[in-house]
């Protein structure tokens, strides 16, 4: 089963998460035939679709040439210049165009003119507004998160930091955030950022088919999936997205949640724009007795 929307409640022992009636990509799969499994499970979710794709056709064994590289590309610029702008009152940036950098990716200049510094003090171009935001709104030790593993196995559940930060937390410039302020939001939108740098530059590695395990990277971390088959038909599933290791019991949305500054419970949305997860996530809180 898949999560399909979650509504997490913010109350004085934490946050509790309910999750929605979850979505039975078992049982829509199972028993089809392999090419169509192959060209339906992508369809069944908005995002990350090429990285779904990729996946999907190598659990099966299928030829795999698609390249989820331009598709992490898109959204974490998408996220950078528009979403998390938004969502924390500031304008929207121009989505570089390619005259912009004619013989480099236009994404590139989200970077800053000398690319991305090692410390936050150097960081240049369109987006020091929305660090500066940041650093103000979120005090150090603010909304952050213990420094959980990367996930022990591929499908591994529970609380595992599988992001875009995660993928980038030995980079000089997140070192020193985590030093100065933990691992906050200004950790993890320095991440995307970093992981906008390595994609890139190609250096967040391609998609592995190990054990007949399919693991793929993706906007929001690396995806997982693995699809048994006989006679041509799907026989079992098991998928394990970045999103599940958000918000499992003590993920890192809901330690973030749980340190919120005091008194700025309305924060809570920002945070969760921050983490990103692909599914929507309702946040509320208890009513005073």
């Amino acid at each position: 089963m898949t999560l399909s929307a979650v509504t997490l409640t913010l109350g004085p022992k934490g946050p509790t998460l309910v999750s929605a009636p979850r979505m039975p990509v078992e049982d829509m799969v199972i028993g089809r035939p392999v090419a169509e499994v192959a060209e339906l499970l992508p369809r069944l979710f908005n995002l990350c679709r090429m990285a779904q794709t990729v996946a999907a056709k190598l659990a099966l064994g299928l030829p795999a040439t698609e390249d989820p590289m331009p598709e992490i590309i898109r959204d974490h610029v998408l996220k950078l210049c528009i979403t998390l702008p938004h969502a924390f009152g500031l304008p929207a940036l121009a989505v570089p165009e390619p005259q912009l950098l004619p013989h480099r990716h236009p994404a590139a200049m989200l970077l800053g003119p000398g690319g991305l510094p090692d410390d936050l003090d150097d960081l240049r171009g369109p987006l020091v507004p929305l660090f500066q935001h940041l650093a103000r709104t979120f005090p150090p030790g603010a909304a952050t998160t213990t420094p959980l593993p990367a996930p022990l196995h591929p499908l591994v559940g529970g609380a595992f930091e599988n992001s875009a930060a995660g993928r980038q937390a030995d980079h000089p410039l997140l070192r020193r955030i985590e030093s100065s302020h933990g691992r906050g939001p200004l950790w993890r939108l320095a991440g995307l950022l970093a992981d906008l740098d390595a994609a890139l530059a190609g250096r967040l590695g391609g998609a592995e088919l190990v054990d007949g395990i399919a693991t793929v990277p993706a906007a929001r971390g690396t995806y997982a999936l693995r699809l048994t088959q006989s006679g041509g038909l799907v026989t079992g599933l098991i998928r394990r997205t970045p999103t599940d290791h958000i918000l499992a019991p003590g993920g890192a949305l809901r330690q973030s949640l749980a340190r919120l500054p005091d008194g700025r419970r309305d924060l809570a949305q920002q945070v969760v724009a921050l983490h990103d997860p692909c599914v929507p996530v309702t946040v509320r809180e208890v009513e005073d007795a």
